[in-house]
This record gives C-alpha cells, structure tokens and sequence, in this order.
C-alpha cells in the first residue's frame, strides 16, 4: 500500500494560478458542494470541472451549482474561452479540453478509462496549456480517471491536491492518483476548500 504525508496549511500558500480543474466521479456531487460553499463574491481564477455522469443523460449540474454559488457557472461550450472568475462543467458524452487559445474544446474521441468526458484529458490539456500556473483537484470517485492527469499536472510544474481516502465516499479515485504520484496535499475537504481560498488569494496580489 503507497503510504503518504498529509500536507498542512501553514504557512499559507502563495503560489500564482491562473486556472484550477477539478476532477470527480461518484460521490462528487456533494463532495464538489462542500469544497466550493459560499466561494467569495468576486473571485478571480477560472474553474473547470469534469463529473463523471451517464452520456446519454442531460446534465443539470450548472443549473444546480449556479443556484448555490455567488459566481457565474456554465456548461462549457466548442470554443468558449474561459473567463475569470467562472465555473465550467463538461457537457455529458464529450471530452472537455483547453486549447492553447484558453478556449474550451469539445471531442467525441473514444472513452479513457470507461469515461467521456475523462478528468485525464482536461487535465492534461490544462498541464499543457497553463504549466505550473495551475492547480489540480482530484475528490472522490470508483476508478482511476485522473491519476494520469493529475500526475501530468506534477510535471508540469503546477500544484496538485487530492481529496484524503478515508473522507472520500469512494476511495478508489484519490487512491488511484497517490498511487500515481505524491500530490501536493492529500487533506479532507474542508481544507481542501482552505486551500483553494488561498490560491484565490495568492491570485489577487
């Protein structure tokens, strides 16, 4: 079993990003709503998530998340660029990937890891695009999607974060990525959610 760390908060991070992507399968719903509650009026760093959802069903996920959050959220669109201080979701059955432009990509490429949209392919196109100007988030979920991505992040030189197993409703994911490599910080959501305000934070000044 890979052992590990957990990595604390203090001092308070002060290292620049420019964007974050966040990765999620089952169990993500919630876990997404506990580390994003009451985000501060005005923030400033765009945010782009892939949940893991059925294909062939609609997703409500940027109506539900609009309602709750002080930030504008979207369901990305072919094309869109990402604008600060925004919250995008990957439309079910496609993957979801940023161009050099910053602007959003839509593929229907076969699945990766039984999954479209793959938390690998937006997180490794963001790795590429961005560089160690950002931040990954992989929470909870029930097979390896985001192991890969995360660790594409790493060597990019940007800052990883993985939701602690034991809190996660499904371990697998967050296991998957320690195995992958040592992220950053491995902490329950809460503090995950501290360290997001401080990346926020860093970003203003």
């Amino acid at each position: 079993m890979t052992t590990h760390m957990q990595r604390h908060l203090r001092p308070p991070v002060r290292k620049r990003v420019d964007a974050v992507v966040l990765g999620a399968s089952a169990g993500g719903i919630d876990a997404l709503s506990t580390l994003l509650h009451d985000l501060p009026a005005g923030w400033h760093i765009p945010m782009a998530v892939v949940l893991h959802l059925p294909g062939d069903h609609e997703s409500h996920l940027a109506e539900i998340f609009a309602q709750r959050l002080p930030i504008p959220v979207h369901e990305a669109n072919d094309k869109m660029p990402l604008a600060a201080g925004s919250l995008y979701f990957a439309p079910p059955g496609y993957h979801l990937s940023i161009e050099r432009e910053r602007t959003f990509s839509l593929s229907c490429e076969p699945p990766v890891l039984f999954s479209r949209p793959s938390i690998d392919v937006l997180m490794g196109s963001a790795a590429d695009v961005y560089g160690p100007a950002l931040a990954g988030f992989l929470l909870t979920g029930a097979n390896d999607d985001g192991a890969e991505g995360l660790h594409r992040i790493h060597l990019a030189g940007g800052l990883t974060a993985v939701q602690e197993p034991k809190e996660a409703l499904i371990p697998t994911m967050p296991q998957a990525a320690i195995a992958r490599h040592i992220p950053d910080y491995v902490l329950p959501l809460r503090e995950l959610r501290t360290l997001l305000l401080q990346l926020e934070a860093a970003h203003e000044h």
